[in-house]
């Protein structure tokens, strides 16, 4: 059976023999959490994602086609061969750790808790970007259908039915989803062939494309095309962020199912949109370019059916933004990377609901300061992508780096790694110089997220000013704010944080200590120990270096727990039950290569030394 010995403060060490020892109360296996138990099949973790990847190919050929003219194909095939060097990146990240959270998680692991947090941030004012810019494509799909709607208004409409559902708890169905990619696949493939077969009919239309003149020389076409055209894969790391969701060995498959659509579906629908449309006609219409592409090409009726399939795949696109952003902010608020009254739940349906009402705030305003600018959006949308996916490369390399003895069936090489990097780089800075008037609008966004979380890490320094601004004032000012100010640093500070130590190495010790007081506002840490024999000589030879860094660290509380038994993933979760400690906030040594258990299976175990 599991035990635990009484709890000891650091440095007063008592033999074992003198130990007491008391049963752990049982846990349910079904609490636990192992993402090898996902249920999600290869079909429906594509599907998920599909929905999410495939709906930008709606308005991105219009947006690339207008900077790089016939030369927009080309753009689109490079970005394809920049996916795939990021499929292998994400594959042996997604592996490695298998737990959601994207690229948050990847820098939380490899990384420190700032870093971590940034990596939210850009993740947030992605989610924001991608619904404003799903919205407001759907509406102008939507027009198409019924031409009485506002684009404007019935994008402010979408975003807040959108929230509404999110309140009352209704999410993505595997079911549904699988649905809308199968009638949203078949739409482009009929779209495909109509348009081929309009295009033979008409060779003209896409001679006179090929003859006219670029608005850039070529070198820079392709490559402002290449920025732009970007947007395009915005989505791929979507299914990072259900990982745990997917059944054994899906997620690579997911990876290379969604990558290869990407890369034939939008170079084939560019050709076959330049076969049907002039140019001119093309930029015009770089909104709904595939409603038009449908309407000439197979009449009236063709093109309401592909608008309303646009329609509804990017209705999908919204709904998996609140999904991705409610399921974030939870963890960072759970995290305390963001206020806990965020992790409020209504009585009515027990759903966080505070989560997507600030999310539509935040959107709605995004889209109403832009004023329904679609290109300006993109350019958002695109920068806080890149940034995302730029961390997402870099946290991979930390991976290599420190956690390199973990194992993944998935490796990217380094010069992968750095070539995905230095061409997210390039299409950063591309897009930066295209349209550095929208920088202002990246910043003012990304500066209101990334400051409430600075916040949230400094809060103990702004309660120790305040505290010290009411010192200096009257009396009464004192005795109505100092106790109450000093209680809620403590409150704060009395967070139990717990790591696993293996051994008795004074350097790892000190280490997890260190890592504990400068990424965690708590100045209690408990050291658990799992062992087999009672009379383990690396007992003492651990409560003896505790010691010493007890010495080394006085503001902070330092505990031993001596826990009888096998470290695995039964053992955490009932310490966790046992101490009241949740798993995030339970820390290990980076495992070797022979370390029996997946890091996913230990429910969000954070790994914090080499």
């Amino acid at each position: 059976s599991v035990q635990r010995c009484a709890s000891l403060r650091v440095p007063r060490y008592v033999p074992p023999a003198e130990l007491k020892f008391e049963t752990l109360e049982a846990v349910d296996r079904k609490t636990l959490h192992h993402p090898s138990r996902g249920t999600l099949n290869e079909i429906y973790a594509t599907a998920i994602c599909g929905n999410d990847l495939t709906s930008s190919v709606l308005y991105v050929i219009g947006v690339t086609t207008t900077l790089s003219g016939q030369l927009a194909p080309i753009c689109l095939i490079s970005v394809g061969l920049v996916l795939y060097l990021f499929k292998s990146v994400y594959g042996e990240a997604g592996t490695a750790i298998p737990l959601n959270g994207g690229a948050y998680n990847l820098l939380l692991n490899t990384t420190s808790k700032n870093v971590a947090s940034l990596a939210a941030c850009l993740t947030i004012l992605s989610y924001t970007a991608t619904a404003v810019v799903s919205a407001a494509e759907c509406m102008t799909y939507a027009a198409n259908l019924c031409p009485w709607i506002d684009v404007f208004w019935g994008t402010i409409i979408l975003l807040l039915l959108f929230c509404c559902l999110s309140i009352l708890g209704i999410t993505e169905s595997a079911v549904v989803a699988v649905g809308i990619f199968i009638v949203h696949m078949g739409s482009m493939v009929f779209l495909i062939l109509v348009g081929t077969l309009y295009g033979l009919q008409n060779p003209h239309i896409f001679a006179n494309n090929m003859k006219e003149p670029l608005k850039f020389e070529w070198p820079l076409a392709i490559l402002f095309g290449f920025c732009t055209a970007m947007l395009g894969v915005t989505g791929f790391e979507t299914s990072a962020n259900y990982i745990e969701e997917q059944a054994k060995g899906v997620y690579p498959k997911s990876l290379f199912n969604t990558w290869i659509i990407v890369f034939c579906l939008n170079p084939i629908l560019s050709l076959v949109s330049m076969s049907v449309l002039d140019l001119t006609t093309l930029e015009a219409h770089h909104r709904d370019v595939l409603a038009k592409t449908a309407y000439d090409s197979g009449g009236k009726y063709f093109g309401l059916w592909i608008s309303a399939d646009a329609a509804l795949v990017l209705a999908g696109a919204v709904l998996t933004s609140y999904v991705g952003v409610v399921g974030l902010v939870r963890r960072l608020a759970l995290d305390r990377c963001l206020p806990q009254v965020l992790l409020a739940e209504n009585r009515f349906r027990r759903t966080n609901h505070l989560i997507p009402i600030c999310f539509f705030l935040l959107c709605s305003s995004l889209f109403t300061i832009l004023s329904g600018r679609i290109r300006s959006l993109a350019n958002v949308y695109t920068l806080s992508f890149l940034c995302v996916m730029a961390l997402f490369a870099v946290g991979n390399m930390m991976l290599k780096y420190k956690r390199g003895r973990i194992r993944r069936p998935v490796r990217a090489s380094w010069p992968t790694c750095f070539a995905a990097l230095a061409a997210v780089l390039i299409a950063l800075v591309g897009n930066i110089v295209l349209a550095p008037g929208n920088l202002i609008y990246f910043f003012i966004y990304f500066g209101a997220v990334a400051g409430l979380t600075f916040l949230m890490f400094e809060r103990i320094r702004v309660l120790k000013y305040f505290l010290f601004f009411v010192s200096q004032g009257p009396q009464h000012l004192q005795d109505r704010f100092a106790g109450v100010t000093q209680l809620a640093m403590d409150k704060i500070r009395s967070q139990k944080i717990v790591f696993f130590a293996k051994n008795d190495n004074l350097e790892v010790l000190n280490k997890a200590v260190s890592y504990v007081q400068q990424n965690e506002l708590t100045r209690w840490l408990k050291v658990v120990y799992v062992y087999e024999d009672l009379n383990d000589p690396m007992i003492k030879a651990i409560a003896e270096n505790l010691r010493v860094i007890d010495r080394c660290y006085p503001k902070m509380v330092i505990d031993l727990v001596l826990v009888q038994g096998s470290f695995c993933p039964e053992i955490v979760a009932q310490i966790s039950s046992r101490l009241g400690v949740p798993r995030n906030f339970m820390f290990i040594a980076c495992p070797g290569d022979r370390f029996p258990h997946d890091i996913g299976d230990f429910g969000g175990v954070r790994m914090i030394t080499h």
